[in-house]
């Protein structure tokens, strides 16, 4: 099972670009607990983030829906150089991320990141980096739909 998992997250990685309903939260978590290291991991921390009603612009209008755009390719291979600079800290056993690049309603999620490591200090620093490379590293836009108005956001924060 060890050397299989390693080819396969060799080849497909534990990160992705997806269309809305094809990622979850509980697939993420499964996907990683199957490292065959996972044994000498003490904790397990994800994130999701949500489509929520406020607008980034400071506006009366609430959210209708959102529309993230991505350059797949490019944003991938980020989202794998990334796992790949994170693995490498001390005390972390792997890194998932995954995008949702769809239209997306208020309450869908939208990013799942999840890290496993030996320890609870070990595993939510490298967490909130994750969330903060990918809104700043990878090339996806993001686009709100308001009652009102329709406009991109400067960066996916």
């Amino acid at each position: 099972m060890g050397a299989l998992y390693f080819r396969l997250v060799k080849l497909l990685g534990t990160v992705g670009i997806h269309p809305r309903g094809e990622i979850s939260l509980g697939q993420v978590i499964d996907e990683i607990r199957k490292n065959p290291n996972s044994r000498k991991a003490g904790a397990l921390a994800s994130f999701v983030g949500m489509v929520r009603e406020d607008p980034v612009a400071h506006s009366e209008s609430k959210v209708r829906y959102l529309e993230y755009e991505a350059f797949k390719e490019v944003a991938v291979q980020k989202l794998q150089e990334l796992r790949t600079d994170l693995v490498k800290r001390e005390g972390i056993v792997d890194v998932s991320i995954h995008h949702v690049v769809d239209r997306l309603q208020v309450g869908e999620d939208s990013l799942i990141v999840a890290v496993l490591g030996a320890r609870r200090r070990s595993v939510f620093p490298v967490l909130e980096e994750a969330v903060e490379r990918v809104k700043q590293d990878v090339p996806i836009w993001k686009k709100e739909f308001t009652s009102d108005d329709a406009y991109w956001v400067n960066s996916v924060r």
